[in-house]
């Protein structure tokens, strides 16, 4: 299964990631996160698979996420509330997102995609 790359065309992170993966000639399928958000279900097995906490997957230096007041909101809902607001707007949700049969890395760490995407 190639990886599966969730970005957001005009996000500097994001083109440092895939500028990453074509140099390392790693073949994946892109998906742009605005257009194509990820569903709740998507997203819960995301974070089971990453071990990481729910919250990481929020993109926190977002202007919705300003908006919307999260980091004050955030600690008060529960895992599903938080599914279902993360998978409403592919805006608030941390990117790059690396997705592969065994790894779910929210964020670009050219180490931590590395080791990921290792065989």
């Amino acid at each position: 299964m190639k990886p599966l790359f969730i970005c957001y065309s005009k996000c500097t992170t994001c083109q440092k990631a895939r500028k990453w993966l074509d140099e390392q000639q790693i073949e994946y399928t892109e998906r742009p996160i605005k257009e194509q958000n990820p569903t709740a279900e998507e997203l819960r097995s995301w974070q089971r698979i990453s071990g990481l906490p729910l919250q990481k997957f929020f993109n926190t230096s977002g202007m919705l996420y300003r908006e919307l007041n999260l980091k004050d909101r955030l600690p008060r809902m529960t895992a599903d509330e938080m599914l279902a607001l993360l998978a409403s707007d592919g805006m608030l949700v941390k990117r790059p997102l690396l997705i592969t049969d065994r790894a779910a890395l929210a964020g670009f760490r050219a180490e931590s995609w590395a080791k990921a995407l290792e065989k």
